[in-house]
């Protein structure tokens, strides 16, 4: 198990004419990672950003790049957003045809390696690729906008995938994540937060974040 929660603030949710100084000033107010989403506007209706803007975050920060591939064929894509510098890749399930391949590849390049299910995916749909990544990404509101609303149901695949795997796994939630939420995920068996807007738009950057360690 993490020892600490992972605190992600998504940058879905930052000034995007202001990346440097949002990225770190969720750093400052003692973030864990930096959440990256990738939209492609096929998988998901929104289009978001690509490998150069995250190989222009890499200098502007230590901590580790998580991103979020929300797109189409994402093992053409790999070898761009590796070269980038990210720390972690997490790719969806439902997008590709040999998940186990695209999990070696991600780690074929040193990184560490995600797998995420939408909503209506079942956590059994994952099951047998438990042993071979470091985290899965249970979203708990349909990947592709900001701002939408928790979805409990979701949430109850938490300590299902929990009981299936191995002690080291990574379990991390996205979607409508605030204080409240936060402890709903936490007791279910979730380590790591994406948070956007209750973090980037709250008063208090750092007492945000520090509410969803409460």
């Amino acid at each position: 198990m993490v020892d600490k929660l992972i605190i992600s603030p998504s940058i879905l949710s930052a000034d995007f004419a202001n990346l440097e100084r949002d990225v770190k000033l969720v750093e400052n107010a003692g973030a864990d990672w930096i959440h990256i989403d990738v939209m492609d506007g096929h998988f998901v209706p929104n289009i978001t950003i690509g490998a150069p803007v995250v190989q222009s975050l890499r200098p502007v920060t230590k901590l580790p790049l998580d991103v979020h591939l929300m797109i189409e064929n994402p093992d053409k894509y790999l070898e761009s957003f590796a070269n980038a510098g990210e720390d972690i890749i997490t790719f969806h399930a439902e997008v590709v045809a040999d998940v186990k391949q695209v999990i070696d590849q991600i780690k074929s390049f040193g990184l560490k390696a995600g797998i995420s299910i939408k909503p209506k995916t079942p956590p059994e749909a994952i099951f047998e690729f438990l042993p071979y990544v470091d985290m899965v990404l249970v979203m708990t509101v349909e990947p592709g906008f900001g701002g939408q609303s928790f979805m409990q149901d979701c949430a109850d695949k938490i300590p299902v995938i929990r009981q299936n795997a191995p002690e080291s796994l990574i379990i991390q939630v996205d979607g409508g994540i605030n204080a409240e939420t936060a402890k709903i995920c936490v007791d279910l068996g979730a380590n790591s937060l994406v948070a956007g807007n209750y973090i980037y738009k709250a008063p208090d950057i750092k007492a945000a974040i520090e509410s969803l360690r409460a």
